[in-house]
């Protein structure tokens, strides 16, 4: 089963949906452009902010009955 992610990004009302933290974490540091640091928070605490990051971020686990 896929446990769906959604990345909520500060300024951007569209999520990014990923199929987990496998192809999460490669996106975060490469086009979102985070340190390890604040990419380690994010997906720890499923949130990180300035001075940290840029801007802001959040998860979210996408629920199951959203796909229904």
């Amino acid at each position: 089963m896929i446990h769906w992610l959604d990345l909520l990004i500060e300024g951007d009302s569209h999520p990014r949906r990923f199929d987990g933290p496998a192809s999460l974490r490669p996106y975060l540091l490469r086009v979102e452009r985070l340190s390890e640091e604040a990419a380690d928070e994010l997906m720890e605490s499923g949130h990180v902010a300035p001075p940290l990051a840029r801007r802001e971020y959040s998860l979210r686990p996408l629920a199951m009955a959203a796909l229904e």
